[in-house]
């Protein structure tokens, strides 16, 4: 089958099988490893390979990608914990509210755009006041996000010049992923975060998406009412983090 290598991109390969890497949110020691949306499963071989490469490469530990039940098994067999616990949701895109139905957020002047380079610090700077530490995004954590599907969309919300509110959305295969939500904490509850969705759902809908998936922590009791009230279900199952220790 061939041996494992890291291409350019992080993107390590064994035969047909694909898993995403790189420093998990900036830290040298810690590597993230998520299989692509478009491989096969990965296999126990598949994922021992990946920890003998990234064990070669220095790590001290690897952290897995929000993975279905079906995903797990490998890491399981691999030595892998579960560390994190989520709330996957989906949606059908057959109906999706016409563009004059959107809310209006309170917010004057408010702008969404497409996001460009110049926009990345002021979104990771957002992000970290969003977030926990543990889910926070750094550079190469949002490179993961932007590259995780083979088409991505990334729009930023500005207002008073500066970022108040970002999405990442992606699509593989007819399926729609939304991939990052974040809103200034000072103006959550305005009804930004509920445009940024919408824009999101009615991008995957152009492009003919079926269904759409977004996985939020348990915690996340807002995330969660939002994404419910806009027609989001919780799947039967959940999504995991895992994760392993490496070198002893």
């Amino acid at each position: 089958m061939g041996r494992v290598r890291a291409a350019d991109n992080q993107v390590i390969r064994w035969g047909p099988e694909r898993a995403r890497t790189g420093p998990w949110r900036g830290d040298a020691r810690v590597a993230y490893l998520a299989p692509l949306p478009e491989a096969p499963i990965p296999s126990v071989d598949f994922v021992r390979r990946c920890l003998d490469q990234l064990t070669g490469l220095g790590f001290a530990r690897v952290v897995t990608g929000a993975l279905a039940p079906a995903e797990q098994g490998a890491f399981l067999a691999a030595g892998f914990e579960v560390t994190e616990h989520l709330h996957l949701l989906g949606r059908d895109l057959r109906h999706v509210p016409a563009r004059g139905a959107w809310p209006r957020p309170d917010l004057a002047g408010l702008r969404m755009r497409r996001a460009g380079v110049a926009d990345r610090p002021a979104v990771l700077a957002l992000d970290h006041r969003a977030f926990s530490p543990f889910w926070r995004l750094d550079d190469a954590g949002l490179d993961e996000a932007l590259s995780a599907t083979p088409s991505s969309r990334f729009r930023v919300a500005s207002h008073d010049g500066g970022a108040v509110g970002y999405a990442v959305t992606g699509r593989s295969r007819g399926r729609g992923f939304l991939q990052r939500l974040a809103v200034e904490p000072a103006t959550q509850g305005r009804g930004l975060g509920r445009l940024l969705v919408l824009d999101a759902l009615a991008w995957l809908r152009r492009w003919r998406v079926d269904r759409v998936v977004v996985n939020t922590q348990l915690e996340n009791g807002r995330a969660l009412e939002l994404y419910e009230s806009l027609g989001f279900r919780r799947e039967p199952v959940g999504l995991s983090v895992l994760a392993v220790g490496l070198g002893g």
